[in-house]
């Protein structure tokens, strides 16, 4: 059987002979055999999941790739798959959600509520039911210091305008994304401060991002398909589609 160096396979990778020493030790790539005087005797299924590794690191992340890696090391590819898919599906809610905040950013009438009459100045309760956002969800967002409601000179209650009806549906997208809290701050004042370009510049960064991390995640796939073939876990012959797929970076084998 033909073996490779730790070096050769850190260098293919620009990482070093430690990276992969570490990655054995946490149970994500199969531990190798050992030579008569020590050393690791690393094979081409091994190349194969250090490739997947590091090609799924970006797109999914180091705790989902871990895990899919240990499915396959136990011949659970299908859980391994599933794992993936959740992962996209994950993506693809993000992208929506970015999709419609744009389109917020996009509709200064507020049309998205045109159905519904917007006064000048609502009460908490008329902009929560408006927005379909529950009024204690409305006051920790202004605690967090993503809103900032006027008040009424006489009894101090709080006074909505339809610029924080447009902030409020945004910040109910921006929260179910990955975004941080600071990074929704700066899109929140910007319209606030009638900086919408601003505003819309910083979701489409955001949705660059998710486009980035899509072809990311596709890579991984790739890798993820070459090493279930690698060990025997796909034939191609199993699904013709595979073939033209798997053919992408043939001179790396």
């Amino acid at each position: 059987m033909h073996y490779l160096k730790p070096k050769d396979i850190a260098k293919e990778l620009q990482i070093s002979t430690s990276a992969l020493r570490h990655y054995e030790s946490w149970g994500v790539v199969p531990s190798p055999e050992r030579s008569e005087n020590g050393y690791r005797l690393y094979t081409q299924t091994h190349l194969a999941y250090f490739r997947c590794l590091r090609a799924m690191f970006p797109g999914f992340g180091f705790a989902v790739t871990y895990e899919v890696l240990r499915h396959i090391q136990k011949q659970e590819m299908d859980e391994a798959f599933w794992l993936a898919n959740g992962e996209q599906v994950r993506l693809q809610q993000e992208k929506n959600i970015a999709d419609e905040t744009l389109a917020l950013l996009e509709n200064p009438d507020l049309n998205l509520i045109q159905e519904k009459k917007l006064k000048a100045h609502m009460t908490i309760g008329e902009a929560a039911e408006l927005t379909n956002v529950e009024s204690s969800a409305i006051r920790h967002w202004e605690r967090e210091g993503l809103l900032t409601p006027d008040r009424n000179p006489e009894n101090g209650y709080r006074l909505y305008t339809p610029s924080h009806v447009r902030q409020i549906l945004l910040i109910r997208s921006l929260r179910r994304t990955v975004y941080y809290l600071e990074r929704i701050k700066e899109i929140i004042q910007a319209v606030e401060h009638q900086s919408i370009d601003q505003a819309r510049k910083l979701v489409r960064e955001a949705l660059s991002i998710i486009h980035q991390r899509n072809r990311q995640q596709f890579n991984g796939i790739h890798k993820l398909m070459e090493l279930c073939i690698e060990v025997g876990l796909l034939k191609y012959n199993e699904a013709s589609l595979l073939k033209p797929i798997l053919t992408f970076d043939t001179d790396r084998k």
